[in-house]
């Protein structure tokens, strides 16, 4: 049957989108649109059609971008009005409180397609929301959206501050947006005099520059993994590489770390760990290095006693030309760390790249373990926290890799 005009342009797509639509993916890239039935507007909603018609999904559009459309609903009676909005973001938060229970003080509370906001992440940092648009067509509802976040979390005894937008990210220009960071002005809410906080995570205290730290100030994806080190640690001598705010680290030390050791090529990011140990009184069992981990790795030896390595890399990859060099990067770190380590000694290690894809990441793992000449002992297999969900019909919501192994 065909589709009824609405009051929105319609955009017919290619055989190959339609299948991927089927199949739960959000996007439509550029070279995938056929037909055009009314003029549409960047960042405005248009209607996505089969070519016989068959009405697909509504999303927003923009030529800007490679992304052509971003689809928010496949229901050809939703209105897209605030009570829509406010329904998405209710749902996102209930699923956060199922999934998180107690633990839901600093959190991520939008996950972009996840929760069917594209291209908007909301991280929550106690009593700060910290946001970053990615599309057009949310920065161009964020005055709808944002008083939701107050109000939704606010409604349930959640006390917000203030919300604060990330937008410095080059990505935005390639959509036709301006960087930008600063307080969202909030009807009748002084914003915060400080662009710093305080969060507590598995009962350790992590000051959080939201202003200037990486990506929303904080990552949040880890908090389990680094629980999950953190009853490895006691009695051990760990190596933290990549230590950036120090949160493994921490975890380890908590978890009865005899020493520990955390290493980044930053100055800023081992004055930042230094200042979050002192911040738990742990300065007495830690020692900081500014160093280059591919340049420190093989200085070390096995006589510097280290039985736990820790290995949390920035992403190596953003795109699929440069995996390959990537793969070479984390080779390179994991096999200096096995022969570092004694037999039987622990090693932690992950990449947070999404086109590192979990089985090259083995290969790699498996290929380092052959010429360290040691075996792995898998102790478990991790990914992201759940409050950044993975949607299996949207790959790029798969992206966390984390293993913790034995070396024997």
């Amino acid at each position: 049957m065909a589709f009824k005009k609405r009051e929105y342009p319609a955009i017919t797509i290619t055989k190959k989108a339609e299948t991927s639509i089927a199949g739960g993916h959000p996007w439509v890239y550029d070279g995938e649109l056929t037909g055009f039935d009314g003029r549409p507007e960047n960042g405005g909603l248009v209607d996505v059609l089969s070519s016989k018609g068959r009405y697909l999904g509504t999303g927003f559009y923009n030529d800007n971008s490679k992304i052509k459309i971003r689809l928010i609903s496949s229901n050809a009676n939703d209105k897209f009005d605030e009570a829509f909005f406010e329904r998405r973001i209710r749902y996102a938060w209930e699923y956060r409180k199922t999934v998180m229970r107690d633990d839901i003080g600093s959190c991520r509370v939008i996950f972009g397609e996840a929760d069917t906001f594209p291209g908007l992440t909301v991280d929550k940092f106690e009593d700060i929301l910290v946001t970053q648009t990615l599309s057009l067509g949310i920065e161009q509802r964020k005055d709808i959206i944002f008083p939701l976040l107050y109000k939704v979390l606010s409604e349930d005894g959640q006390k917000i501050r203030g919300v604060f937008e990330r937008n410095d990210v080059a990505i935005r220009e390639l959509e036709g947006m301006t960087q930008n960071k600063g307080f969202y002005p909030l009807g009748g809410v002084p914003a915060p005099e400080s662009t710093s906080t305080v969060i507590t995570e598995n009962g350790i205290k992590y000051n959080v520059d939201f202003e200037n730290g990486q990506k929303t100030g904080f990552f949040l994806d880890q908090k389990y993994n680094r629980l999950a080190v953190s009853r490895l640690a006691k009695g051990k001598k760990v190596l933290d590489c990549f230590t950036h705010t120090g949160s493994f680290a921490l975890n380890a030390v908590k978890g009865g770390a005899a020493h520990v050791c955390a290493v980044d090529i930053s100055e800023d990011a081992v004055e930042m760990a230094r200042a979050n140990a002192a911040l738990n009184g742990f300065e007495d069992r830690m020692s900081f290095r500014a160093a280059n981990v591919f340049d420190l790795l093989p200085e070390l030896s096995e006589k510097d006693g280290f039985d736990l390595i820790i290995l949390d890399p920035p992403a190596f990859t953003k795109s699929r030309s440069t995996v390959d060099s990537a793969m070479r990067g984390y080779k390179e770190i994991n096999l200096r760390a096995m022969k570092l380590l004694p037999r039987g000694g622990y090693l932690a290690t992950c990449s947070c790249s999404h086109f590192m894809k979990d089985e090259l990441f083995r290969t790699m793992l498996r290929s380092a373990a052959f010429d360290a000449h040691v075996s792995l002992r898998q102790i478990e297999a991790r990914q992201q926290s759940p409050d950044h969900p993975i949607l299996w019909n949207v790959p790029e919501t798969d992206y966390l890799k984390f293993y913790i192994f034995q070396v024997v």
